[in-house]
């Protein structure tokens, strides 16, 4: 498989460290419901899933946002939970309340049955890769992603999304033997899921542990870090074009655990906007020449609702917070990756969107003397 060349490589060269003429940028959910283009696509496709899985469509909503703005890499539009979902869940969203399983995975019987779903059933999420690789014709990288063990398990046990997680932190005090079991599956899936992505030509990696932060400290290492650790163990350090492919690990409220997420064999940590950027260089960004972490976030969703000018101050907030760029071209240094602390609200005004876009561009050039 032969694709065109990069012809913007900023955020890859961000995730390995190496310096950039400005930060790139890129938004979490940026193919979806805020755009009116995606509302239309969707309504021709007639659902969610009728959207997901048809190719096509697919790869024409994960390329609308870069028509209208000029965002540094695209994301694979699809959802967590279509990994669950090949297990045979039967996943289904319905207008306005989100997804839901027509099976949870609650008792002994369920866990017993739990098994790494034959990938050929996710061929159309390869497929859609694919093909949007080849529509972008080099213009940015492309991101593939899965939801994190624990997060999908969340889903499988509670079977929508959930207020107090109670039926997923029970199953995991009562019985830690079934949750185990659960997380192990789902590390497994994740993983094969995962390399197949990057097979069908994705250029970086992303895992979702959206629902990480809801745990107690010592229950997250053990139940949602020590899986994310088996997940980067089975990745694939080199995708289709030679290239090698960067990992990023996103836990949401995981600030806490910052240090002990160092550890983690990725490339990237993303933060959501509770965590201090200037605090999260200094404990895992390492020093020019040496070894660390690149960051990615953290600006509050929410600051989009804000004027244009308020925008441009939240912005250069983030950027200052993280502090002076790492310009050294011989060596590989701290290195930030602009998003939000989450994904962008469907409710978002797209001249917002603009400025936020344009302010981190012109103001990440200008702190770099450009």
């Amino acid at each position: 498989m032969s694709f065109a060349p990069l012809t913007n490589d900023t955020f890859l060269r961000a995730c390995r460290r190496q310096a950039t003429d400005y930060t790139p940028l890129w938004l979490m959910r940026q193919a979806g419901r805020y755009l009116p283009e995606y509302k239309a696509t969707r309504a021709k496709a007639g659902s969610f899933m009728g959207l997901a899985t048809n190719v096509d469509y697919a790869t024409e909503v994960t390329l609308q946002p870069l028509e209208r703005f000029p965002l540094d890499a695209a994301i694979l539009f699809s959802d967590i939970l279509t990994v669950p979902d090949a297990m045979g869940l039967g996943l289904s969203f319905a207008e306005g309340e989100g997804p839901r399983f027509a099976k949870v995975v609650r008792d002994e019987a369920a866990v017993g049955q739990l098994t790494v779903p034959d990938m050929d059933k996710l061929r159309y999420v390869f497929d859609a890769v694919t093909s949007i690789r080849k529509a972008l014709n080099g213009r940015v990288p492309l991101i593939g992603f899965s939801g994190s063990p624990w997060t999908l398990a969340c889903y499988m046990v509670e079977g929508k999304g959930s207020d107090d997680y109670r039926l997923v932190k029970s199953l995991m005090y009562s019985r830690p033997d079934l949750m185990h079991r659960i997380l192990a599956v789902n590390a497994d899936a994740v993983a094969q899921y995962l390399n197949a992505q990057i097979d069908a030509g994705a250029q970086a990696v992303m895992v979702f542990d959206s629902w990480g932060g809801v745990l107690a400290d010592g229950a997250f290492q053990e139940f949602s870090l020590a899986y994310t650790h088996r997940v980067l163990a089975q990745l694939k350090r080199t995708g289709v074009d030679g290239q090698d492919v960067p990992r990023i690990i996103f836990t949401k409220g995981g600030a806490l655990w910052l240090q002990e997420m160092n550890a983690l064999d990725c490339e990237v940590l993303g933060l959501d906007w509770t965590a201090n950027l200037a605090k999260a260089r200094a404990l895992v960004g390492g020093k020019v020449g040496g070894p660390g972490k690149a960051l990615q976030g953290n600006l509050d969703p929410n600051v989009l609702f804000a004027p244009p000018a308020q925008i441009e101050t939240q912005v250069r907030k983030v950027l200052e917070s993280f502090g002076t760029p790492h310009t050294d071209r011989t060596a590989t240094g701290p290195t930030h990756i602009f998003n939000l602390g989450h994904g962008i609200s469907q409710f978002t005004p797209l001249d917002h969107v603009a400025a936020l876009v344009e302010a981190v561009h012109q103001q990440s050039r200008a702190m770099r003397g450009a």
